[in-house]
């Protein structure tokens, strides 16, 4: 990942170590150019990048720093080379067929257009696996054509027992949340059915991650307990039952 880009004499600054993190013990070494790498590179996980609801279109432009007299580069071009997730599409405070439309032409030519302050206008490359994820229906977000410009489209529906398990202990070694047997056959067998049998992919990590939090309040080993899973769990739903 190069640390800045040079447009004419306009410098953009693009490494940001929120979203790009140096592979272990080559951040600090000295790179030379006899060896085939470029100094002004830094060797780089892939990034991931993620924005949702906060999305503006201004956040996809260079933004010019003030204070620095420089530029920032805009998130694609940060996740150049890795990924890009664009959460909760349809409900961002700009409009969703403005946000769309600003993507129609990177992902057909593969390749960004961005405009400095004087006007001068140039190309990037668009390179990173685009995603988008919603909630809402993908017909009444985007057209025809723009849908075909999505390779592949993903739908999650609810689960049936055995892979919901099967993620459950995932994300249990994920979270390094020992697992109890007895008390996620509690959950299947006794909290479910209050919530209609229905098993998403997102329970497993929403609904451990709140016993992740309550045992370390407590102070407790990362363990699932019939506590803790109770706790979770009336924090996690909503129980109408004890809404006035």
């Amino acid at each position: 990942m190069p640390y800045a880009i040079l447009v004419g004499d306009t410098v953009i600054s693009l490494f940001d170590p929120e979203f790009h993190h140096p592979v272990h013990g080559h951040a600090q070494d000295p790179v030379h150019l006899s060896h085939g790498h470029d100094p002004r590179y830094v060797l780089c996980h892939r990034p991931q990048v993620t924005t949702g609801g906060e999305l503006t279109l201004d956040m996809l432009d260079l933004k010019f720093d003030e204070q620095r007299k420089q530029y920032q580069a805009p998130i694609q071009l940060k996740a150049s080379n890795g990924l890009l997730l664009i959460d909760d599409l349809g409900r961002q405070r700009v409009s969703h067929v403005d946000l769309l439309n600003r993507w129609i032409v990177p992902m057909e030519e593969k390749r960004d257009f961005l405009n400095l302050r004087a006007g001068q206008h140039f190309a990037v490359p668009f390179d990173m696996l685009l995603i988008f994820s919603t909630n809402l229906n993908p017909l009444e977000l985007a057209d025809e054509a723009f849908l075909r410009r999505i390779g592949h489209k993903i739908g999650f529906t609810t689960l049936a027992p055995e892979p919901y398990l099967r993620l459950w202990g995932q994300v249990c070694q994920d979270l390094g949340i020992e697992d109890d047997p007895d008390v996620t056959r509690t959950m299947m067998t006794e909290l479910y059915p209050t919530q209609g049998n229905t098993l998403l992919p997102c329970h497993p990590r929403d609904l451990l991650g709140l016993v992740g939090d309550y045992c370390r309040y407590r102070g407790l080993p990362a363990r699932l307990s019939p506590e803790s899973i109770r706790w979770a769990w009336q924090n996690y739903f909503v129980q109408l039952d004890n809404v006035g």
